[in-house]
């Protein structure tokens, strides 16, 4: 192969029924004339089965996991899913030709197998498959443009992937999860910038983690969860402005913490 593949045009698939067997132009495979009569003898293969030249997906896998020196042969196979899978197994050698396939599907195994300095220009892939991928996969300073991408669930991914020191970057992020996520993992000197987070379940995540005596930042929380955390976590010292509060189960844990530490409940008896 001399360079990068753009076989974007598939055919229309037409439904087929379990057990029939067509390659990827809707015609009948048979193993008359097929050049891996070699594998068949061996049992490497079987029709409606285990075939390369099969539709199905994981018929061709099968090939390939039984006898994955075939995979550089078809790289540059026409069908998208022959050549996906031919790059499951193929020798990593190999697939630097496929790192402009016109199929994200391709890409994205790519993207998974190639050693990861040679996957960074990935990060600005068109497809978010890829994108997610290249997030699952690099490190550090790497994962900077994927903390900021456009799309949710590169995003995210990335954020899942990024160490506590880079997560400052999406402790506003627009969708919660990632908030989430920095919240669970941020360095916690940065916490008390969350703490008015419009997410009750992000302000919570941050009661349970700032330091004690920071959490009278939370105390008059509108949501009964956050107040309850801050009442269990709280120092002593700061209790009785829950010995009040609107919800029992804040006034009880308060009241108890109180009792527990010999001091007064506040309710005066």
């Amino acid at each position: 192969m001399d360079g990068p593949i753009r076989k974007s045009a598939q055919p229309m698939l037409q439904p087929v029924e379990e057990d029939e067997a067509v390659d990827w132009l809707g015609r009948p495979v048979s193993c008359t004339d097929c050049p891996h009569e070699e594998n068949r003898r061996a049992g490497l293969c079987e029709f409606g089965r285990s075939c390369v030249f099969d539709r199905r997906g994981r018929r061709i896998d099968r090939f390939f996991a039984a006898d994955p020196a075939q995979a550089d042969r078809y790289l540059d196979h026409p069908y998208f899913e022959v050549r996906t899978l031919a790059a499951k197994y193929a020798s990593p050698f190999r697939l630097t030709a496929l790192i402009g396939d016109a199929e994200p599907d391709v890409r994205a195994m790519v993207a998974l197998r190639l050693p990861t300095p040679r996957i960074r220009g990935f990060v600005g892939d068109p497809d978010r498959r890829v994108r997610m991928t290249v997030a699952r996969r690099l490190e550090g300073e790497d994962l900077v443009p994927l903390l900021v991408d456009p799309d949710y669930a590169v995003r995210l991914a990335a954020a899942r992937r990024a160490p506590p020191a880079l997560l400052a970057r999406v402790m506003h992020d627009a969708d919660a999860d990632i908030r989430r996520e920095a919240a669970r993992r941020v360095d916690e000197h940065l916490l008390p910038a969350m703490a008015g987070d419009e997410d009750p379940t992000v302000r919570l995540i941050v009661a349970e983690r700032i330091r004690p005596e920071r959490l009278k930042i939370l105390a008059s929380d509108v949501d009964v969860r956050v107040r309850f955390t801050v009442a269990e976590r709280s120092p002593v010292d700061d209790l009785g402005r829950f010995v009040d509060d609107a919800e029992e189960v804040v006034r009880e844990v308060a009241r108890l913490r109180l009792q527990a530490q010999g001091g007064s409940d506040g309710s005066g008896t």
